[in-house]
């Protein structure tokens, strides 16, 4: 699919991955709505880096935990570019526990974990939908990680949801088929990402030295990934994992 003026919303769209998602869809040739939910000052700093490469970006403030703000995002794109052709479900939350910490990981812990990262990419897909299936090129991608398809990650619970993500792009694509295709980039460690600041560099060098290609997953590539899934046609349901190699060394 030719992405020349399509319109696009990109929820967590002013973060490190997000800012790129955006600057990508909007280098293919679409409108993109920038969601965020706090820091309107760096969305619109995504706007106006749109807006001096000759692209059109709006920022929308869009909370994935409140339906009245998902409702609200959604009638401002299509209000405003006349139409939606593209969700990119890319905001998340995490918070580090180590797995053997059982305790440490509360129910009030867990259950935000899973409002946020999973409930919310579903209600924002419910939302969307009709317009998706409206403009006759709809698509849909999600952003899971690697931790959905290994147990590792920031939490058992961040690992747990992001496996829901994976599941969550398989069922949507057989509910929203033929009309919407629905793919999803499972990405490893990102660095310059809100959820990965802070992580010891340690860590980062262990991740390094399991990835054959001796290095950590590139914000670039993932972000061309969510636009080829954007401009294919007959690829739906499928989750590429985007990680140098981390996944099957």
């Amino acid at each position: 699919m030719d992405l020349t003026g399509t319109s696009a919303l990109v929820t967590g769209g002013s973060g490190g991955l997000g800012r790129l998602v955006c600057s990508a869809l909007a280098g293919a040739g679409a409108r993109v709505a920038v969601g965020y939910l706090e820091g309107r000052d760096r969305a619109e700093r995504v706007c106006d880096d749109i807006a001096g490469q000759g692209g059109r970006a709006i920022a929308v403030r869009l909370d994935q935990g409140n339906q009245a703000s998902i409702d609200e995002a959604v009638g401002t794109v299509v209000g405003s570019f006349g139409g939606l052709d593209v969700l990119v479900n890319n905001a998340a939350m995490a918070k580090a526990v180590p797995f053997p910490d059982l305790d440490a990981l509360s129910t009030e812990l867990w259950d935000r974990t899973m409002a946020i990262n999973l409930r919310g990419p579903w209600l924002v897909s419910r939302a969307a939908a009709p317009h998706l299936k409206a403009s006759g090129r709809g698509r849909i991608v999600n952003v899971s990680a690697m931790a959905g398809m290994k147990p590792m990650g920031a939490s058992i619970a961040q690992s747990v949801v992001k496996a829901g993500v994976i599941q969550l792009t398989r069922c949507l694509a057989v509910a929203m088929a033929p009309d919407v295709t629905v793919n999803c980039v499972a990405p490893g460690m990102m660095e310059g990402t809100e959820l990965t600041k802070g992580i010891p560099d340690a860590f980062v060098d262990g991740f390094r030295s399991q990835s054959v290609l001796g290095r950590t997953t590139s914000l670039d590539d993932v972000a061309a990934q969510v636009v080829q899934f954007c401009r294919a046609d007959s690829v739906t349901g499928q989750t590429l994992v985007v990680d140098g190699g981390v996944f099957f060394h």
